[in-house]
This record gives structure tokens, C-alpha cells and sequence, in this order.
């Protein structure tokens, strides 16, 4: 709920998965859950001037033309302490259809979620992870003897693929996984698919950037705020 340009960075990523026509989510809550239901349970009044009786029974009255995202929203509470793999097998009751996305809430991408989607459903793998070249953490200098000939914040490094997040999945993922707090996504469900050759690669050449600490955080900020934010795919 870290905000960025004013707005969450849950609301970034969400905003991504909707602009391809993906507007169905489920949030699985931890730390800070209490936070995460009231902010998007009150974000069309706060998003708007309102008129309120102080009757319960007597719905607020919303004034102003503010157009919000039609949402659908699910808030499940997975526990404080519970490892990703658990949180997401206590989310399968509220999991429709035979295939799912999923991706962390602590980075923005420009991926391109049709293509990622399409990708997916050409290979008859369960899962399918994106892959990203991650930025560097530090400024890289090109050099001619002793004069810098560029420099350049925060490139993208040139070889090497991570887990960028951004997820597809089959249903029967979800076998992989158990409801227990120690269940891990990372270290456990994905290490045994990858082992069984049930886990596909979509290679993601543009911007991802994940936000770990301040500085990130004011990386990511500051480019919303230049009106360059490479993530910002919808209009």
C-alpha cells in the first residue's frame, strides 16, 4: 500500500491486469489487511464529494463525475504469518475457471498480460512464470581510459532471468499447495513443477521494476511524476 504518484502500488498493479480487460481480483491479506480492506472499501467516497446521513440505513449520496475502474474485489484474510503458498490455497474457494493469474504486490511491469495469457495457453505445461532481466542497482558508467563516455541509473543488466512475478496458472496448481501457514510458493510448489517440467518461461523484455526499499520507492515515484512511467499501459 506503499503509494505511488498518490495511489497504492496494489492499485499500479491492478490498474495493469485491468487495461487488458482482467478486472475480477483476489487479495490475499495479511499484514495490513485491516489497511488494504478499508482503503478500497471506501475508495469511491474518498474519490468523490458525498453527501452522508448518519443513518445506517440510508446509503451516502455520491456527487462529482470521478469514473472509477469497475472492480470486482475480493478480500480473504490469509493469515499474518502465512507463507505464500498457503495464502494461495486458502484462496480456492474464491478461484473460478480453469486457470488463474497471480503476481506479487511489490513491483510494476509493463508485461503485456494478453500476450502472457496467449502464451500460456499454447503449451500444455500447468504453470507459467514471466521472466525478466532486473535493473541494476547502481548507476553503470561507460569508460574511455579515465573519461566516462556515459552514465546511465539504473540500466538493465544484459544477461541473467528472474522470477518477475506475473503468473499463470492451471487449476491444478493448486494441488501443488496446502492450506498449512509453512506452505511456501517459491521454495516448495515451484521448485517440484520445475523438477517435473510442468513450468513454462514468457520472457519479458521491457520494464520491471520491483520496489524493496526508499530509494526504489522514490525511483518509481519520480518517474510517475515526469509523466514517463513506463508501467502506465492504459489510458
Amino acid at each position: 500500500m506503499v503509494e505511488i504518484g498518490g495511489k497504492p502500488m496494489l492499485w499500479h498493479i491492478m490498474k495493469t491486469y485491468a487495461s487488458h480487460g482482467f478486472d475480477e481480483f483476489v487479495l490475499a491479506l495479511g499484514y495490513k489487511g485491516d489497511y488494504i480492506k478499508d482503503w478500497f472499501y471506501h475508495y469511491r467516497l474518498t474519490s468523490n464529494d458525498f453527501t452522508i446521513t448518519l443513518d445506517p440505513g440510508v446509503d451516502p449520496v455520491i456527487h462529482g463525475s470521478n469514473q472509477l475502474d469497475p472492480w470486482t474485489i475480493t478480500c480473504v484474510d490469509t493469515g499474518e504469518d502465512t507463507l505464500k503458498g498457503g495464502r494461495i490455497k486458502r484462496l480456492e474457494e474464491h478461484l473460478d475457471g480453469d486457470v488463474f493469474m497471480l503476481t506479487y504486490g511489490d513491483g510494476v511491469a509493463d508485461v503485456d498480460i494478453t500476450k502472457l495469457l496467449e502464451f500460456h495457453n499454447s503449451h500444455d505445461a500447468i504453470a507459467t512464470v514471466t521472466g525478466v532481466r532486473p535493473p541494476s542497482r547502481f548507476g553503470e558508467m561507460l569508460l574511455d581510459g579515465d573519461v566516462v563516455r556515459s552514465f546511465e541509473e539504473k540500466p538493465q543488466l544484459a544477461s541473467g532471468v528472474i522470477n518477475g512475478g506475473y503468473f499463470v496458472f492451471d487449476r491444478a496448481f493448486l494441488d501443488y499447495l496446502a492450506p498449512a501457514q509453512d506452505c511456501d510458493l517459491e521454495f516448495g510448489a515451484l521448485q517440484r513443477l520445475a523438477a517435473e517440467g510442468g513450468l513454462r518461461v514468457f520472457r519479458h523484455e521491457g520494464f520491471w521494476q520491483c520496489m524493496d526499499n526508499v530509494r526504489e520507492r522514490d525511483y518509481l515515484d519520480a518517474l510517475w511524476s515526469s509523466g514517463e512511467a513506463p508501467w502506465k499501459v492504459w489510458a
